[in-house]
């Protein structure tokens, strides 16, 4: 298999490969500029023939159903990460794969985490040749280094489930981690022990799979209601000890930052909404699940209730605070893609209002339309930016991949998409002449906030037009640069080799850029 051939530069200006772990690619075009052609892709017609009259899918261990399903060398698995760094699945799968002898499998999860690099010993032995997925921590840093066999392919949620609807990836296993489930497959992430909240990242891996395997620790009777996987869609059964750590599912900080700069930077955020007329009875607004963007949310429900406005909704990752907004009556609904802790578990259980969602309603670019294109404003984070408006959530400044995409390239169709983000880290500016991974074009990305002023992106005349005469520190994304490397000094750039490791997939599938291992001292 060709891990990657020549590289091609794409319409980003960036070196990407026509060929990817043997499948041919489309380099980035722009920004809906590629229109796809078929047909979705579809998993082979079953019979009911083949499944227990009585409904009872149940076989005794995870081994037994990934036998049953028929595990073999090159097949693709699936899991999902709606437990976070609590779950407790994926490693066990390729415990099982490493004891049959299994080889060069593709794991295939919406997102992993730290409690994943136990798998790194399984890229070294060849049991797993590659991950095509949001990768973070020390898996990432294992792939930035090279040693990964296989080509890495990051892909946001909604590109994630693009890929598999369009028939790019074909997955031959599907496992779900289930917090309960019926005999018959029927499954939700909202009651038992280990509730997590929705399942909905799992939703096209059930569709799309050759077999699905269910795995809970909370077996009830037939129905499973609700049912957010659909027992149709199911193969196998299983009934565990524990399906995942539901108190690790805790995202971000899940507190309001107390750093001056970060509520500066938040308070910055939420007086341009205001000033610009985003914040309006009505409106709607996604924020993220860190400290600051917390804080902004704090911000909006505080003018919201002095105002006598409700939102309409809020898209969510959950967390407490938008919950308590719904509780008080100043939003309609929270239009959930995950849960970030406990409290939003508990509100999508109890709330009718607090309503479950998934990357093909929200998120996929080959569809229909989706709702990202109907919020008003969302509030992103960023570990780069450039001159040109353009953002990088995967690298760092020392050129290592530590981040996964998650939603945030979906995110940016909204009306207004901000990113509030300190003018430097550690020492090191963010505002750079160039990212070091590019990961969302410019022309979508409508203002960036500092703690040390705001600049909005020359093409939005609009809102330039309605900040004429703000006391806000109005500045040029040139001048913030400036006043950075004023205090911190030019940063120098990462060094890398000429091996690609990974590649960042657009909403689309095309390829918008390249991750380069990172050269090592005495390379």
């Amino acid at each position: 298999m060709v891990k990657y051939d020549k590289l091609v530069k794409n319409a980003a200006g960036r070196l990407v490969p026509t060929i990817v772990n043997g499948i041919e690619q489309i380099p980035y075009l722009g920004v809906g500029k590629f229109k796809p052609t078929g047909r979705k892709s579809a998993p082979p017609i079953a019979s009911c023939a083949d499944y227990p009259d009585d409904g009872n899918k149940t076989v005794p261990t995870l081994k037994d159903a990934l036998v049953k399903a028929g595990l073999k060398d090159g097949m693709t698995i699936s899991t999902h990460h709606h437990f976070r760094n609590g779950d407790l699945i994926a490693n066990q799968i390729f415990d099982i794969a490493h004891e049959l002898g299994i080889k060069n499998l593709r794991w295939f999860p919406s997102a992993s985490f730290p409690c994943h690099e136990y798998l790194i010993k399984y890229l070294e032995d060849g049991t797993i040749n590659r991950i095509e997925g949001s990768m973070n921590g020390p898996l990432g840093k294992f792939t930035s280094q090279g040693k990964m066999k296989g080509l890495g392919v990051l892909r946001s949620h909604g590109g994630r489930y693009q890929a598999v609807q369009d028939g790019e990836v074909h997955i031959d296993i599907a496992v779900i981690a289930a917090p309960t489930s019926d005999p018959f497959g029927n499954a939700n992430g909202v009651n038992g022990p280990a509730a997590c909240g929705l399942l909905g990242f799992a939703l096209a891996d059930s569709q799309y799979a050759d077999k699905v395997i269910i795995i809970t620790d909370n077996l009830v009777p037939f129905p499973c209601i609700p049912w957010q996987i659909h027992g149709n869609y199911v193969d196998y059964v299983v009934k565990v000890d524990q399906v995942g750590l539901p108190e690790k599912i805790i995202s971000g900080t899940t507190q309001i930052t107390k750093s001056p700069d970060r509520l500066l930077i938040a308070e910055l955020t939420a007086k341009f909404c205001d000033e610009a007329g985003i914040i309006r009875n009505g409106f709607s607004y996604q924020a993220g699940a860190g400290g600051t963007a917390l804080s902004i949310g704090i911000y909006f429900s505080e003018i919201l209730k002095e105002r006598g406005w409700k939102a309409r909704f809020i898209r969510a990752g959950s967390n407490q605070y938008p919950v308590k907004m719904l509780e008080e009556g100043l939003v309609e609904y929270i239009l959930d893609g995950q849960t970030f802790d406990l409290e939003g578990v508990r509100s999508m259980r109890e709330n009718p209002g607090h309503v479950n969602t998934s990357p093909f309603t929200s998120y996929n670019y080959h569809g229909k339309g989706n709702f990202a294109t109907q919020v008003d404003v969302v509030i992103l984070g960023a570990t780069e930016v450039d001159v040109n408006f353009n953002a990088n959530v995967v690298t760092h400044s020392d050129g290592l991949l530590l981040h996964g995409i998650g939603g945030w390239q979906n995110c940016l169709f909204s009306k207004c998409t901000i990113l509030p983000v300190p003018l430097f880290r550690d020492r090191m500016p963010v505002i750079r002449d160039e990212v070091t991974t590019l990961c969302g074009p410019g022309e979508l990305i409508d203002v960036i906030i500092t703690e040390r002023g705001i600049a909005i992106n020359p093409l939005r005349k609009d809102l330039i037009e309605k900040l004429k005469g703000s006391n806000l520190p109005i500045k040029t994304i040139q001048k913030l640069k400036e006043e950075a490397e004023r205090i911190c000094g030019v940063p120098e750039k990462p060094q890398f080799t000429d091996e690609v490791v990974a590649v960042i997939k657009w909403v689309d599938g095309t390829i918008i850029d390249s991750v380069w291992r990172v050269k090592e001292e005495g390379r």
